[in-house]
This record gives C-alpha cells, sequence and structure tokens, in this order.
C-alpha cells in the first residue's frame, strides 16, 4: 500500500492533504486563544462588578482595563465628540465622549453611553449636554484604541477612542465608560462586550475534527486504491495463468 507514496499522484495528493491539516490546525489553536481571550475578559467583567470602585488615579496607575473607577470633576462645556461604527443590539450607532476636570485639574474623558445612528453614519446625531456642576461618574477603566480613519468626517466626530484624536488632551492612560448615563434623550449605557467563549471552542473542536476526518480520508482512499490494484494484480496473474495452461 505504501507503494503509492511513490507515484507522483499520490505525493500531490498527500501533500495537499498536508497544507489542509496544517491550516485546520492553525484555525483550531486561533479559535482556543480566542476563546481564552473571551475567558480571561469574562473573567475582568465579573471582578469588576463585584469591586468597590477604585479613585481615577489608582486605576490610571494600575492600568487594569474594566478595573470599576470613579472620579468627581465638572464636565468641560462644548467639547462633546462622538465615536462613530458603534453597534448595539444590531444597531449602528454612536458613542458620546466628553471631558471631566477634576478639582485637581486633570482631565478624564467619559464615555457618557451610546445613540442610535439616524440618517447617515457620517451625520452627527443628537448630542444631548452632559450635567452641569460637580458630578461623580463610576464605571469600567478602559484603555485608548487608535486611529482607523482620520479624514473626511465632521466635526466633532471621531473613528476611535484615540487621544489624539480629543479636542482636549487627557495625559492619562485610558477613559472611564460611564455605567449609568443620565437619562436623557436616547443615551442608552454601553453594553459590555461578548465574552462567551463557547461558539470558539465549538469552532476550535470543528477545525480539529476536519483535520481527522482529512487524515481519515487520505488513509481510506490509499486503502482502497491499494485493495483495487491487489485485486487487479491477482485477476491478470490468474488470466496469465489460465493461457498458459491452454498453451
Amino acid at each position: 500500500m505504501l507503494a503509492l507514496l511513490r507515484t507522483r499522484r499520490w505525493i500531490s495528493f498527500s501533500a495537499l492533504v498536508l497544507v489542509l491539516i496544517v491550516a485546520f490546525g492553525f484555525l483550531s489553536r486561533w479559535q482556543w486563544l480566542r476563546a481564552a481571550e473571551k475567558d480571561a475578559l469574562n473573567h475582568a467583567l465579573i471582578t469588576s462588578i463585584s469591586q468597590t470602585p477604585v479613585q481615577l488615579a489608582v486605576a490610571d496607575h494600575d492600568r487594569a482595563e474594566w478595573r470599576n473607577t470613579t472620579v468627581t470633576g465638572t464636565f468641560v462645556s462644548g467639547a462633546q465628540v462622538v465615536v462613530r461604527k458603534r453597534p448595539q443590539n444590531t444597531q449602528d450607532g454612536f458613542w458620546l465622549l466628553a471631558p471631566l476636570r477634576t478639582v485637581d485639574g486633570t482631565v478624564v474623558w467619559i464615555n457618557r453611553g451610546w445613540t442610535p445612528v439616524d440618517g447617515s453614519a457620517n451625520q452627527l446625531p443628537a448630542m444631548p449636554p452632559p450635567p452641569s456642576g460637580l458630578v461623580t461618574i463610576s464605571g469600567p477603566w478602559r484603555a485608548w484604541e487608535r486611529t482607523a480613519v482620520t479624514a473626511g468626517l465632521p466635526a466633532k466626530m471621531v473613528s476611535s477612542v484615540d487621544p489624539t484624536m480629543l479636542p482636549i488632551r487627557s495625559g492619562l492612560h485610558g477613559y472611564i465608560q460611564q455605567a449609568k448615563p443620565v437619562p436623557t434623550g436616547s443615551l442608552e449605557p454601553v453594553l459590555a462586550p461578548d465574552a462567551d467563549s463557547s461558539q470558539n471552542v465549538s469552532y476550535a473542536v470543528q477545525w480539529i475534527l476536519f483535520a481527522v476526518v482529512g487524515i481519515a480520508g487520505w488513509w481510506y482512499f490509499m486503502w482502497r486504491e491499494a485493495k483495487e490494484d491487489a485485486a487487479s494484480d491477482s485477476g491478470m496473474q490468474a488470466a496469465g495463468m489460465t493461457a498458459s495452461e491452454e498453451g
């Protein structure tokens, strides 16, 4: 049976199967890594909910994303921006960001909440003003993003929560995602990301099964062809012996 592996056709077929198995292995590993990331995120989210909020200085120094954080200050007037392409519950929308200045002069950006798209994704939505006076904001600490698009957007609209795109620099290592926005207009809380790893685990197992099927199929087809060749050789030998006896 192994003699088939010396033929050009089976060398090519075996090489193709090997490439597919390696690809399936990489895809399975990637899904396992995604599952591990979601498990870590789920743990961070659960821990954040159960934690007593820490002060801003502690969260910025620690830089642990999703850590429950609290800050007191006054919102800066006229400096709000929206972050585009932030879908929620299958609907496209925006995040509404506003800078808050603490009593010691530190500026921290607050993700006040989510609002749906009303028209074009490049059209500014209604932007309810932040509350006036001294306020206390609590919510998970989030790391900065990096810019994807910088041109072609209207004023007061950005494509990511990148500190270089915001009108007032913060100097901190992240921002606060407000847990309970002031109920004004259509502003809703930003939902936590999907941290369910079961689908990724399922995909990882599927890729492994595809690799097993590939190996089993390769072996089966080689065994079947070897069996057919052996039967053909036996038939030819029998025919030759018959012809010899008749002669």
